[in-house]
């Protein structure tokens, strides 16, 4: 779902302005973090599809035990390596 067709109140608005504006101040977080992060929220709203795919239960573990360290969803981590390796 695209940012423009999510229905927001006025506080979420003025968040989304905020952000879109480099006005947020977050304490202890560093502006190559926040841009990191802001690069992670336009991909989750980004077009997907669902796939289907077999992988041995040894590496599953393994990526969510990755997952976990990273503090996302292995899904998540799995969709982002897959972006980073296939983006030109």
């Amino acid at each position: 779902m695209s940012i423009n067709k999510l229905k927001l109140d006025k506080e979420e608005k003025e968040i989304l302005d905020a952000i879109e504006n480099d006005s947020v101040v977050l304490e202890g977080i560093k502006k190559t973090e926040m841009d990191e992060l802001k690069r992670i929220a336009k991909n989750t709203l980004a077009k997907t599809r669902t796939i289907s795919i077999r992988i041995s239960e040894r590496d599953l573990i393994k990526l969510k035990s990755m997952a976990a360290e990273e503090g996302m969803p292995y899904q998540t981590l799995i969709a982002s390596t897959l972006h980073k390796k296939t983006r030109t």
